[in-house]
């Protein structure tokens, strides 16, 4: 997913940020398949840098899932990872509602969607995102969804600079005093014509994750400089995407960035969720 806006609205007493968020789903997606065997749940996958154990957010979903119908059933998740990792992207919280998803449909439907939802938020607050699976505003800590209805005609390419971000630590150094989206996402509303990505977006965390990362701003710059409408930081970072009106200049932007740099680039399109499964 990426957030074409995010605005962080305060701090609550437990620690969580709330905020204000215009969040779709990309066709960027890995590969989750489930085999039924063995005695417990088994977590495998192509990337080293994904846990193996019960902090897998998949193994999570598996777990909650399972203990909801009270049912011991082994299982084996493979996962082919193609989001990158840590990098705002929300790709271990799209794996566990892929994960809600494909249980629900393999055990004929028992939960419904605003089951599989409650049951996501334990987990991580985009999961619920992933299983309304349609572009949303989200509120509260992210776990409040409402459908957005505008068009988002768009051609996306997302940037990654190889590098992982601990979302914890950048709200743990967010300054609310410094955010400055509230102005942007105010206008959003007084428009007729909804989003526009030369007026609204914006990303109050960008300014921590920047700050340490400079190569945040100098891919905002390449993006620009190859025809994006606008650019933007996705979630705490580290990648960056830029909104494109054509998909041939996203093509070719992609292309300059692989030739030009050491980042990994990625065309994608807006989705409706639809390649997440269920029902």
């Amino acid at each position: 997913k990426i957030n074409l806006f995010l605005q962080v609205t305060g701090k609550r007493p437990d620690g969580y940020h709330e905020l204000f968020s215009l969040m779709c789903c990309v066709d960027l997606y890995d590969i989750i398949q489930l085999e039924f065997s063995g005695r417990d749940i088994q977590i495998k996958t192509n990337n080293a840098q994904i846990p193996l154990d019960v902090t897998n957010h998949a193994h999570k979903a598996a777990t909650l899932f399972l203990n909801r119908l009270n049912r011991k059933d082994g299982l084996k998740i493979s996962i082919e990872k193609n989001i990158p990792v840590a990098a705002g992207l929300g790709g271990g919280s799209s794996n566990a509602a892929s994960v809600l998803l494909g249980l629900n449909r393999h055990y004929n439907f028992p939960l419904s969607r605003v089951d599989l939802m409650s049951m996501g938020r334990s987990i991580g607050a985009d999961v619920p995102f992933f299983l309304f699976g349609k572009p949303a505003l989200a509120s509260g800590i992210g776990e409040k969804l409402e459908a957005y209805p505008g068009p988002l005609p768009f051609h996306i390419v997302v940037v990654y600079p190889g590098f992982r971000v601990s979302t914890g630590e950048v709200f743990q150094n967010l300054n609310l005093g410094l955010t400055k989206c509230e102005k942007k996402i105010k206008r959003l509303f007084s428009l007729k014509n909804g989003f526009d990505p030369g007026l609204h977006l914006c990303n109050d965390l960008e300014i921590v994750t920047a700050s340490e990362y400079p190569v945040i701003t100098s891919i905002k710059k390449q993006l620009l400089i190859r025809g994006a409408l606008g650019a933007l930081m996705s979630g705490s970072g580290s990648a960056v995407f830029g909104l494109f009106s054509d998909s041939h200049m996203a093509e070719r932007a992609k292309q300059a960035i692989d030739e030009n740099t050491r980042w990994d680039a990625f065309v994608c399109d807006i989705s409706d969720g639809s390649h997440l499964g269920g029902e």
